[in-house]
């Protein structure tokens, strides 16, 4: 299996900020990749220069062989993009506006109805195709959009951040979308805030101040983290952080859903401790375990450290 999509040292700056900085990364044909990291660490930079929309600073890039600067036009073909905030038009309907991006792709009409028909059935909008995009659910306007930009075929597909402020159920029905594009050969690049997501990809990179510094599969980096998480359930979680995090041997304490989770560094070593203090300090919890680290707590404290860098 060759790779699909490489970058070497892309680099871009706007004004003084600087976006993307010296960013490697090779992805696998057919797999799907995930790039993680929080809010301005470069994501959506990153992911408009391998789309031949922007051009870098510095480094290089190919998408299926071709050059992001020299073959932009040929690049454009194959891939489809989906934006943040993708536009679709809401005073047309579902099937008009899937007519619409045909003619932008100049999918031949011959071959229009049959694909279209396809798409309406592959993400589940048969029924719905009279209705206008603006009538429609978040989970509806995002598959919409995933369609249109599958008209044309591509063999590349980069989404960026394709299911914010979509409920649960229709998060599962475009990934369920995704895994089936990715049988079909497709290669997939996305971004997503979402940890459960993150999971379900090949493999992710982390990234941090425009820079990946980790690319593993999730199973192996979960795997690699050598720390202990503590799970803590209380009445007055808040409180709790606060104070755990006072605490020198306590590396980091943050809030989970409803639980509170410590990172240190030998459970069985500090537990006593913990205990101890809590008692002296008139701490009261409900219940205190050692856990099997998430992807999330993993991600939470491989960034905290690199932005503590």
């Amino acid at each position: 299996m060759g790779y699909g999509i490489e970058a070497l040292s892309l680099s871009k700056s706007f004004g003084d900020v600087v976006a993307v900085d010296g960013l490697d990364v090779q992805v696998k044909s057919g797999t799907i990749f995930g790039l993680i990291g929080p809010d301005g660490a470069g994501k959506t930079t990153t992911m408009r220069m391998l789309c031949s929309l922007i051009s870098p600073d510095r480094g290089t890039a190919r998408v299926g062989g071709n050059d992001i600067i020299k073959d932009s036009e040929k690049i454009k073909l194959d891939i489809g993009y989906m934006p943040q905030k993708f536009s679709l038009y809401g005073d047309l309907t579902i099937m008009e506006n899937l007519i619409f991006y045909a003619d932008i792709y100049q999918v031949p009409k011959k071959e229009r109805k049959e694909k279209i028909d396809y798409l309406l059935k592959f993400s589940n909008l048969e029924k719905h195709s009279y209705k206008l995009a603006d009538q429609l659910s978040g989970g509806m306007k995002q598959k919409l959009a995933l369609a249109c930009n599958l008209i044309h075929t591509p063999k590349y597909l980069f989404l960026d951040e394709p299911t914010i402020g979509v409920d649960p159920v229709a998060r599962r029905e475009l990934w369920k979308i995704l895994f089936e594009l990715k049988e079909e050969g497709v290669t997939i690049f996305v971004s997503t805030p979402y940890m459960d997501e993150a999971e379900r990809c090949d493999e992710v990179g982390l990234i941090n101040k425009g820079r990946i510094f980790k690319k593993d599969t999730p199973d192996n980096i979960i795997g690699g983290f050598q720390k202990n998480i503590v799970s803590i359930y209380s009445d007055d979680n808040y409180r709790l952080k606060d104070f755990f995090r006072s605490l020198d041997y306590v590396e980091d304490a943050y809030l989970l859903g409803e639980e509170l989770h410590l990172v240190v560094d030998d459970y069985k070593d500090k537990e006593m401790r913990i205990i101890k203090d809590l008692k002296e300090n008139g701490l009261q919890i409900n219940s205190m375990d050692i856990i099997k680290p998430s992807f999330e707590d993993v991600f939470v404290n491989i960034v905290k450290n690199q932005q503590d860098r």
